[in-house]
């Protein structure tokens, strides 16, 4: 086991040196972060300043070109490492809601339960109906996701992740594909989470979320992190000339 291995055990997530290039265009340069277990951390900047990709990377769903991503200790950038093994650790939102259309929430609940998580019909449906009560819409399992508004899609993906009982919970901007009054729903199960001790790593525009609820605030430009530390002091007082500027933006 490696000395990084070892030191950082203690985050859930741990990045070193990471190093994303998109044929001659490099999104990622040098990227060191952590994500400690029970935190929440937000992470903003402009669009294009890699931030997604970031997050991408740290389930691989993205191919990091080089550097280490480490979670719960385990280095998922390891050819030898089972990477679906490590990603039944990890719950993904994505801005997008990717459910299947032709299924019923409680069916898009069920599948992933049964195929990845072996689990029984009876337990499936038990545990997809659990996390549809916690995300408010226990009314809705035989409904299709065309018959929802895309704030209760959202909130189903939510329900959906939150079935295979992750460790941890990435979000890829999880509202901003919402009309503006159904973002403060999807926001409220998030906090919801938050409160409950979820670790958490979340890409979003919602500053007053960031304020709120986050326990570190990253503020990403040009494939680099510019600036970081608690949400409250980054946003009222920023250090950083290109944090100022884009805060005089969007706050």
């Amino acid at each position: 086991m490696s000395a990084v291995t070892v030191e950082a055990t203690s985050a859930a997530i741990h990045v070193s040196a990471l190093h994303k290039y998109f044929g001659e265009n490099e999104v990622l340069k040098g990227i060191d972060f952590q994500v400690d277990a029970g935190q929440v951390v937000c992470v903003i900047g402009p669009s294009g300043s890699g931030k997604s990709t970031l997050l991408r990377c740290v389930n691989r769903l993205e191919e990091p070109t080089s550097g280490q991503i480490l979670v719960e200790g385990i280095d998922i950038t390891d050819p030898e490492t089972d990477l679906d093994k490590v990603r039944a650790r990890i719950g993904m939102v994505f801005q997008q809601f990717n459910l299947f259309p032709h299924m019923t929430v409680l069916q898009n609940l069920c599948i992933a339960q049964r195929t990845a998580k072996r689990r029984s019909k009876a337990e499936a449906v038990e545990v997809a109906r659990a996390n549809l009560a916690k995300v408010g819409l226990a009314e809705k399992e035989s409904a299709y996701p065309a018959h929802l508004s895309g704030g209760q899609q959202q909130r189903v993906a939510i329900a959906r992740a939150l079935s295979m009982d992750p460790d941890m919970m990435l979000f890829d901007e999880p509202t901003s594909a919402l009309d503006p009054e159904l973002v403060g729903d999807v926001l409220a199960i998030m906090k919801q989470l938050a409160a409950e001790g979820m670790t958490m790593m979340v890409v979003t525009h919602e500053m007053g979320f960031a304020r709120e609820v986050g326990d570190k605030l990253v503020f990403m430009d040009g494939g680099v992190i510019v600036e970081e530390g608690d949400p409250r002091e980054v946003l009222a007082d920023p250090k950083h000339d290109r944090t100022k500027a884009f805060l005089s933006k969007v706050l």
